[in-house]
C-alpha cells in the first residue's frame, strides 16, 4: 500500500491508524527555525533564531506580544502563526473587557488547542502547519507551553522545537535541568542563547539573526533584539573560540 492513498485529506485513517495530514504539519514544524523555551518559578523565557529568504531581505519575526503577561514565539508557517497570534490577542482583549483581568495562560493555551483540534477534524479544513511556544505568568507562576498541530499541548521545564531542536534540548538537559530555580532572568537568557548557538551549523550567532523575549514577576512581557543581545552573544562566541582553542591543544599534547 502506498501513503499516498490515505493523505488526501485530514480524515482518512491508514490501517496503521495515522492520519498523514496531521503528520505532515508536524513535520512542517520541524523544518521550521528553532525556538526554545525555559522558565523557573519566577521568569520565562523564550528564544528564536530567524531566517531571512535572501541576503537582500530583512528577517522574519517569529516572537510575538499577545498581552503584557504573555507573549508566543513560533516555528513552520509564519502565515498561520500570525493567524493564531491574532485569534489570542482577541481573546485576551476580550477577557480583559469582560473580568477586567489578565487572562490565564493555561486558559488560553487550551482555548488554542480547542481551535487547532478542530483542523484535524473537518474534511473542509487542514491542520495549522505551525507550533507555538507560549511563554507567560499568572497567579500561578511562570509558564512554558507548546501547542502542536495536532492539537494536543504540553507545559515544560524547558523545551526546543524546530529544525536541528535536538542539539538544543540535548544542551538544556544538561545544562538547565539542575539549578534552574535558583537562576536570574539574565542567567535563563543567556542559556537560552547558547543552545540557540548549539543549533546552528552555518554561520555564528549575531544581533541581527536571533531574538529573545522575558515575562516574570513584576516583569511584563519585553522583546530583546538587535544591541541588547550584544553583551550576551559577544560572551558566548568568546566561550565557543576558548573551547575550540583547548579542543585543539589536547591532540597536539597527546602526539608528544
Amino acid at each position: 500500500m502506498f501513503r499516498n492513498q490515505y493523505d488526501t485529506d485530514v480524515v482518512t485513517w491508514s490501517p496503521q491508524g495515522r492520519i498523514f495530514q496531521v503528520e505532515y504539519a508536524m513535520e512542517a514544524v520541524k523544518q521550521g527555525s528553532v525556538a526554545v523555551g525555559i522558565k523557573n518559578s519566577k521568569y520565562a523565557v523564550i528564544g528564536t533564531i530567524k531566517r531571512s529568504p535572501s541576503e537582500l531581505s530583512s528577517y522574519q519575526r517569529k516572537i510575538f506580544k499577545i498581552d503584557d503577561h504573555l507573549g508566543i514565539a513560533i516555528s513552520g508557517l509564519t502565515a498561520d502563526g500570525r493567524i493564531l497570534c491574532r485569534y489570542m490577542r482577541n481573546e485576551c482583549l476580550n477577557h480583559r473587557y469582560v473580568f477586567d483581568s489578565a487572562m490565564s495562560v493555561g486558559r488560553l493555551v487550551r482555548q488554542v488547542a480547542d481551535k487547532a483540534q478542530v483542523g484535524t477534524q473537518r474534511s473542509w479544513k487542514r491542520p495549522y502547519g505551525v507550533g507555538l511556544m507560549s511563554a507567560g505568568y499568572d497567579e500561578n507562576g511562570a509558564h512554558v507551553y507548546y501547542n502542536c498541530p495536532s492539537g494536543n499541548y504540553y507545559e515544560y521545564k524547558a523545551f526546543a522545537m524546530g529544525s536541528r531542536s535536538q542539539a538544543a534540548r540535548t544542551y538544556l538537559e544538561r545544562r538547565v535541568s539542575e539549578g534552574r530555580e535558583e537562576m536570574s532572568k539574565e542567567e535563563l537568557i543567556g542559556h537560552a542563547l547558547r543552545s540557540l548557538h548549539s543549533t546552528l551549523q552555518d554561520g555564528d550567532l549575531n544581533v541581527r539573526n536571533c531574538s529573545v523575549a522575558v515575562v516574570g514577576e513584576d516583569q511584563p512581557f519585553t522583546l530583546l533584539e538587535g544591541e541588547a543581545l550584544r553583551g550576551w552573544i559577544e560572551e558566548i562566541l568568546q566561550e565557543a573560540d576558548d573551547q575550540e582553542e583547548e579542543e585543539g591543544v589536547r591532540p597536539m599534547e597527546e602526539e608528544q
